[in-house]
């Protein structure tokens, strides 16, 4: 999230230069009150669901506000006082209804254009699939057959996909095959 104001006297923000750790840095900063909006990364929770009683397939999901037909990963944000496991826990069951078994980390990827820091984690599994009000639909694939994306959790899908010994096929982001 970018600032303009400050949240706290609603004085424009400046850009400062501050010496830090690492050295210098230009920060936003209030002139007024000295708050510092120090913009960094978000933390995301992403899933790579197996579906269990699916014969393994992967859930992908489409997004009601995304254009287009892109499916992707479950994601959400944690809640204060979360761990990223219970985090992944809750937004896959919210999500899709779905009854979480073994959950294990993939790894963690940054994904800069939206400020975030991706946790993605393989869950497994099972139930009847009903979807949250924030997703329009969703599709099974084999894991032969999912094709992966350029960004942040297509290459956390694609890491999920050589430790099974697939070989990750990414589309072309401006095509989309």
């Amino acid at each position: 999230m970018s600032f303009r104001f400050c949240p706290q006297c609603a004085t424009a923000l400046q850009p400062v230069e501050l010496i830090e750790d690492g050295g210098p840095k230009t920060r936003m900063r209030c002139t007024a009150c000295d708050f510092t909006h120090w913009n960094n990364p978000t933390p995301v929770l992403a899933a790579v669901i197996e579906c269990e009683d699916r014969d393994g397939c992967v859930l992908l999901a489409r997004n009601v506000a995304w254009p287009g037909r892109m499916f992707a990963l479950i994601t959400g944000f944690m809640e204060a006082g979360e761990s990223p496991e219970a985090g992944i826990r809750r937004e896959v069951a919210e999500e899709t209804n779905l009854e979480v078994g073994a959950v294990s980390l993939i790894g963690v990827y940054d994904f800069q254009r939206m400020n975030q820091v991706i946790i993605a984690y393989h869950v497994c599994a099972r139930g009847e699939i009903r979807l949250s009000p924030e997703l329009a639909e969703y599709r099974l694939f084999a894991p032969a057959d999912v094709k992966c994306w350029p960004a942040g959790t297509g290459y956390a899908l694609a890491d999920w996909l050589r430790a099974r010994g697939h070989q990750p096929q990414f589309i072309d982001p401006q095509t989309r095959a």
